[in-house]
């Protein structure tokens, strides 16, 4: 069996290197090969299924897969081969094996079934195994592989022994190494048992725990010395398979907790800074972030053909349009409120109201979708029980992008000079000639600003409605009393920290009881220490 198996990979790989001639002979060759199955013998199926699957062409495991399931018919009236479904009117739907076209449906008297039996059947099975095996798609041979790791066959295996030592991927090598050692531990005996569990339990396959917890339990009321030993070892492996798992899920809960403080680091970067520098409890925070959020919005509206590049346009188009409107805050009303910081938090929030309102009589209250692009799709799987999705990846990296863009900000250029001076001692910075109001004005915008870019992030993990900022300017403002008021290294810390801890105690509380233990716990941290985990310096921090 193996000899055969091996013949019909040579051939299969063989066929790869054919030159482009050769492939177009063998595609002229396929309708003529399909021609013969109405008139061909049960008995000599074998030998045209041989030759169909040879050509290797596309149509080739679709109509593999009609035969098994017994789908495949042939017209009476011209011998063309379809697939044939009844549907409720007990007419056959036909489709054109060849070129995938539907026919007009057809009563049961003008087609007939193109007959299998199970030892055919057997063969069909083998050969759909063998083209997915040595597909040339990376992802197609991991799935048949993964497949058979599943449900484990005599043919899978055979065709993979076959196969193992010439493929040419080390992902797929791996994975069917894996599927022949845990076939060696179902089937073969005491020492091969014993070598395949030792190799095995550094996998963390879910097929390979499946197998070695079924082997422990047909052996567990064994008294058999061999038997004792086999579980014994096995269930040291799954111990360490446990083990292992234990740890890439605490990366995984660790990984997702990062992504929620990134989120949180960009909610609450641009308010540590202006809260910082003015002293402004600003609740209009939250509605700079929803500006943003609809910002995104609108440019792929306007633009529906470049979702692709809709991100990278929002980004400075939200900075701008919510820096703008930041400006124009300061400048009509917070400006006229300095050193009254209750009526600038009423005012805030009246402001933050209006501009929900205008969100509702513009956009309408109901919740808008933003596409996200395909390069933010999918995961990027780095073991079985261990992933990274691209789009919580990338959220991560910006945020980081961002806090040290405005870290160098504030740190080498003038206007972060004027910023620093002006958080620390206001009056001496007069003293020195910086324009402290213009100072505020332009860092409340860059607050603003940097919180439209954090309403662009937000656009990717939930919908855009008049109510977004609300669900995140309470945590943007534990964040910062939690690092230290005005301190970015502070606020980077408190937000990885605080989406870490929520992240840890989700699976334990549930996620309301998780956020009660957290905010429990700032307080009790801050009656400790009321200027956070990094005070600010200055004569005015005070």
């Amino acid at each position: 069996m193996l000899r055969i198996f091996s013949v019909l990979i040579a051939c299969l790989l063989s066929w790869q290197t054919l030159s482009s001639e050769a492939i177009a002979a063998a595609e002229s060759k396929l309708p003529s090969l399909f021609k013969q199955l109405p008139s061909t013998k049960l008995s000599k199926m074998k030998g045209l299924i041989d030759q169909i699957s040879a050509t290797n062409e596309p149509q080739v495991p679709a109509t593999l897969e009609y035969l098994l399931n017994g789908e495949l018919y042939y017209l009476k009236a011209n011998k063309q081969i379809v697939r044939a479904k009844v549907n409720a009117n007990k007419r056959y739907e036909l489709t054109d094996v060849l070129t995938d076209t539907p026919l007009e449906a057809v009563t049961k008297s003008a087609i007939k079934k193109i007959k299998t039996n199970n030892a055919l059947r057997g063969k069909i099975r083998g050969l759909l195994a063998l083209l997915d095996l040595t597909s040339a798609d990376k992802d197609i041979r991991i799935k048949a592989v993964k497949q058979l790791l599943d449900k484990p066959n005599s043919t899978g295996i055979t065709a993979v022994t076959a196969l193992v030592n010439n493929e040419p991927d080390e992902d797929v090598r791996e994975l069917m190494s894996v599927a022949l050692l845990v076939n060696q531990l179902l089937n073969d005996g005491y020492e091969a048992k014993l070598a395949a569990i030792k190799q095995l339990k550094t996998s963390l396959e879910p097929a390979v725990k499946n197998a070695m917890s079924n082997q422990l339990e047909a052996i567990a009321d064994s008294t058999s010395e061999h038997d004792k030993t086999l579980a014994a070892e096995l269930t040291k492996a799954l111990a360490d398979i446990d083990d292992r798992k234990g740890i890439f899920e605490f990366l995984e809960t660790l990984f997702f907790g990062f992504s929620l403080g990134s989120v949180l680091l960009l909610a609450a970067i641009g308010l540590a800074i202006t809260f910082g520098v003015m002293g402004v409890i600003n609740m209009a925070h939250g509605e700079m972030m929803m500006l943003g959020a609809y910002t995104t919005y609108v440019i792929q509206q306007a633009f529906p053909q470049l979702i692709e590049y809709s991100l990278l346009m929002a980004i400075p188009a939200a900075f701008l349009v919510s820096g703008f409107v930041g400006v124009l805050i300061e400048r009509g009303v917070i400006r006229h409120l300095k050193g009254r910081p209750l009526e600038t938090l009423l005012a805030t929030f009246g402001i933050s109201l209006i501009l929900q309102q205008l969100v509702r009589s513009i956009f309408s209250p109901l919740n808008r979708q933003v596409a996200s692009p395909e390069w933010m799709s999918g995961s990027w799987q780095i073991n079985p029980v261990f992933s990274l999705t691209y789009n919580r990846l990338y959220i991560i990296i910006f945020s980081l992008m961002v806090f040290v863009a405005l870290l160098m900000i504030l740190k080498k250029t003038s206007l972060g000079l004027h910023v620093r001076a002006v958080s620390q001692n206001r009056d001496m910075a007069r003293a020195l000639s910086i324009k402290s109001d213009w100072v505020d004005a332009i860092t409340f915008g860059l607050g603003s600003g940097i919180a439209g870019i954090a309403g662009v992030v937000l656009s990717q993990l939930t919908n855009v409605g008049p109510n977004l900022g609300q669900a995140y300017i309470i945590d943007s403002f534990l964040v910062v009393v939690f690092g230290g008021v005005g301190n970015l290294w502070g606020t980077l810390v408190a937000a990885m920290s605080l989406g870490s801890i929520n992240k840890f105690l989700e699976p334990m509380t549930g996620s309301v009881l998780a956020n009660i233990i957290v905010l429990v716990g700032l307080v009790l941290f801050i009656q400790k220490r009321p200027k956070g985990l990094f005070p600010q310096k200055g004569r005015s921090a005070d």
